[in-house]
């Protein structure tokens, strides 16, 4: 039998190893990423789970038998680009946080505030702030997600934004039906008719009641959308204007220009690294 040049071609087909029946049982077989068909190294990669996501759950018992898989020769953990997400540009924007980056749930959510807000006839420092409110939701953590997104933020928009992003997180547990916001009925389903808040946050509320700026944080949670209406559609392009000229993009790129919080952006870039 004759031998063509097509029998010479190695397979591309990855034989994936068995797993622990541990891991299986687990389920943390998806945190395992076999290598496509057009990887080059033709190794798998494992994401390992951040602590802050499994703490308080059963994941977290199985953290050492996941990271015992890196010991195969064709196993490494997770660095740099992760071929399942689409590849940022070299010099990111805000703009490409929102397209390849961010959640489309809460995406799409801040966009929806920010046209509501913008349809309202509302000064721009508050429609900046409601496009960017639940930024730490889309793409880094929901735990305290005001803080960490006034912080994400803070070196690049106009102070009052950054301070409205952060006690937004407060001032939604508490009514002012004068400033036209009522508790949302969503909460009541979301953490029970009874739930009370922690004293930081009562704190965060009554400093921010007495604050200049109060307004600006209240007409977030005014605008806020707690229905998030899957029939509204609202492209980023919308707000390029806006983000122009309330948004200090630096030169280097979002996560490379040396800021306190640059950190944040790399890690938004490359969720899934091991380190």
């Amino acid at each position: 039998m004759s031998t063509t040049s097509a029998d010479l071609v190695p397979s591309i087909k990855v034989s994936p190893h068995e797993l622990p029946t541990s891991l299986r049982e687990a389920g943390l077989v998806n945190w395992i990423r076999e290598p496509l068909d057009d990887a080059v190294d033709r190794r798998r990669r494992i994401i390992f789970p951040p602590a802050a996501a499994t703490i308080g759950t059963p994941f977290n018992d199985f953290r050492g038998p996941l990271l015992a898989e890196a010991r195969h020769s064709d196993t490494v953990l997770m660095m740099g680009d992760n071929p399942a997400l689409p590849t940022m540009p070299e010099i990111p924007t805000l703009g490409d946080f929102f397209r390849l980056r961010f959640c489309k749930i809460a995406g799409a959510h801040m966009l929806q505030s920010a046209r509501i807000a913008r349809e309202k006839g509302l000064d721009e420092k508050v429609i900046m702030a409601c496009l960017l409110h639940d930024i730490a939701v889309a793409g880094l953590l929901s735990a305290n997600h005001g803080y960490w997104g006034a912080q994400m933020v803070a070196p690049y928009v106009d102070e009052e934004v950054a301070w409205a992003i952060e006690k937004h997180e407060a001032l939604r547990y508490f009514p002012d039906e004068d400033a036209g916001y009522t508790y949302p009925e969503s909460y009541i389903d979301y953490f029970g008719a009874d739930y009370d808040p922690p004293d930081y946050i009562r704190r965060d509320h009554e400093e921010a009641r007495r604050h200049r700026w109060y307004m600006t944080a209240r007409l977030v949670t005014v605008n806020d959308v707690y229905s998030f209406d899957p029939g509204a559609v609202v492209d980023y392009g919308e707000f390029e204007d806006l983000v122009g000229r309330n948004f200090r993009q630096p030169r280097e790129g979002l996560g490379f220009d040396g800021s306190p919080v640059a950190h944040m952006w790399r890690t938004m870039i490359w969720p899934n690294n091991f380190l």
